[in-house]
């Protein structure tokens, strides 16, 4: 289950290098010669890996980047102007968000302060209209009332 310990310092182990070994490209006699330019099909080379695979191929020269066109220069007076502008473009879109914003706080605290008054103003009314008993009064039922001489008889 755990690997086995060794005591002895890496330094001290056996190391076995591989080295890949070339083999000589192969020529098929069938086919017959054809003259051909040298820079147009590269050699073929194949090699041996340690494990006995033979890998084949031809060798890839690296890429060489192509130049970048030079790009013609931007004067700073142009740069500063568009920047300007940009600038001057956001602060009115911002002036105009903040004046809807204040135009709708403005329109929420009206209503609100209406509101306010009509849950008063209902208050107000339940208090002067109310059917709650007359304070203050002297409440007389007259269909109970025997009237006599003119005299009420309660």
């Amino acid at each position: 289950m755990y690997p086995e310990r060794f005591d002895n310092l890496p330094a001290q182990r056996a190391v076995t290098v591989h080295q890949p070994t070339p083999m000589p490209p192969t020529v098929q006699v069938s086919a017959p010669l054809v003259p051909v330019q040298p820079s147009s099909i590269p050699a073929v080379a194949s090699v041996v890996l340690p494990d006995g695979r033979v890998v084949t191929g031809y060798a890839i020269n690296p890429m060489q980047p192509e130049p970048v066109a030079a790009k013609p220069a931007v004067s700073h007076t142009a740069v500063n102007v568009a920047l300007g502008g940009v600038g001057f473009l956001a602060v009115c879109g911002g002036l105009v968000l903040l004046t809807a914003f204040i135009a709708a706080l403005a329109a929420f605290v009206h209503q609100l302060i209406i509101l306010a008054a009509v849950i008063f103003g209902g208050f107000i009314a339940a208090q002067i209209f109310g059917a709650s008993g007359h304070r203050g009064g002297t409440t007389v039922n007259i269909r109970k009332a025997v009237i006599k001489r003119n005299h009420f008889h309660g």
